[in-house]
């Protein structure tokens, strides 16, 4: 594995077992306020300062960012997988059901994602399942062009003419022959859509359409700290941190594994 997929991974797991285990051993509250230490800088009592209530920084960072990666890795995991089953359908299935498909799609794409989202979530009160829900609801479309056009490369395939001409269940087909060959490509879009998920949540959470008090998430503490980031740097700084370090490594780790599929198919 090259070295830049090793550290991406690295980061990518130790961000996830800062923000899952590490509070179960760290003695600050998230949601404690203390107004004697009130916009303290980093030191060694509070690792990334404290906020303008008082309330230490690397706890909320911790809890704000289960809430992100539970809405980025749930987003994901929906959006790819609505993804996976309207693409391979249509491009399996074709006729009535791949013009439909196509006609959605492009209905979708006709306006700009964000804009998209603001204007569902504006309309919603906004929770940890809901945001999972909207941003699903917009982030499936890129995942489900690939897999279509994917999906009728193999469809043209002699084995797959031959399954179909000795009338296999069509479910059977899909799921025996369709899906490990859709595997590089679903893993792919997966790790993408993990990274925008998150960066759509932290803009929502920024504008203040996000998760509301007291729930927070990475996107919601960067825009507390928005009005006093000239004397307190690091309550937009850390959380603005973190963002950058998940999803700049899930970008990496994307861009490897489609090389790796890329070299693959090449060889084969």
């Amino acid at each position: 594995m090259p070295q830049r997929a090793t550290v991406s991974l690295s980061i990518i797991i130790g961000v996830a077992l800062l923000v899952f285990v590490a509070p179960l051993f760290y003695s600050h509250s998230p949601f404690e306020l203390n107004p004697n230490a009130i916009l303290q800088a980093p030191s060694l009592e509070h690792l990334m300062g404290t906020d303008r209530l008082g309330r230490d920084m690397l706890a909320r960072i911790m809890h704000g960012g289960q809430v992100s990666l539970i809405i980025g890795v749930g987003s994901a995991v929906i959006a790819s997988l609505i993804g996976l089953i309207l693409g391979v359908s249509a491009g399996y299935l074709r006729g009535n059901f791949d013009k439909g498909f196509v006609i959605i799609v492009d209905l979708f794409l006709t306006f700009p994602t964000f804009f998209l989202l603001l204007a569902l979530a504006s309309y919603i009160s906004a929770s940890t399942l809901i945001l999972i829900i909207v941003i699903s609801i917009t982030g499936w479309m890129g995942t489900s062009r690939l897999i279509r056009a994917q999906s009728y490369h193999i469809a043209t395939q002699p084995f797959i003419k031959i399954l179909t001409v000795a009338k296999l269940p069509r479910l059977k087909i899909i799921f025996k022959y369709f899906m490990p060959l859709l595997a590089p490509i679903f893993l792919v879009s997966f790790t993408f859509g993990v990274s925008g998920a998150i960066l759509a949540e932290s803009g929502l959470s920024y504008l203040g359409l996000g998760v509301t008090p007291p729930n927070m998430s990475w996107g919601s503490i960067l825009s507390d700290g928005k009005s006093i980031m000239q004397i307190a740097w690091w309550v937009s700084f850390f959380p603005g941190l973190m963002i950058f370090l998940v999803t700049f490594s899930l970008i990496l780790l994307s861009d490897y594994l489609q090389e790796k599929f890329n070299q693959k198919e090449k060889m084969s």
